[in-house]
């Protein structure tokens, strides 16, 4: 199964992201195929490269690249949301992209499901 993952909630005030990445790696783990993952709304600023994590916080975005080279699925930030919240082509982590709505569009009529975060 093709499944499409919406990440609307920061990695401050929510869990939304951690969330996600454990429900990405099980089904991965059981052979569905993510075709895509776009972040959206407070969700773009795991893909900030100028985050800084500390050594006791758990590296979000480390393990969303680590699960997109495993599974070879896209990482792709909402190009609108992040621009205001500052994360633009020069600040953007490796492995993600900068992608406008109609990827995400593309993404839920490729796929058999869409789950939200």
């Amino acid at each position: 199964m093709n499944i499409c993952l919406l990440i609307q909630g920061g990695p401050i005030p929510t869990s939304a992201l951690s969330t996600a990445l454990n429900f990405a790696r099980e089904a991965v783990s059981q052979g569905h195929v993510l075709y895509r993952v776009f972040f959206y709304k407070d969700a773009v600023h795991i893909a900030n490269r100028f985050n800084s994590v500390s050594a006791d916080e758990n590296d979000l975005q480390a393990h969303w690249t680590v699960l997109a080279k495993d599974s070879d699925t896209d990482l792709s930030v909402c190009i609108a949301a992040g621009q205001r919240r500052g994360i633009v082509s020069t600040n953007i982590a490796d492995g993600f992209s900068i992608v406008g709505l109609g990827q995400m569009v593309e993404a839920m009529f490729e796929s058999d499901r869409t789950v939200t975060f």
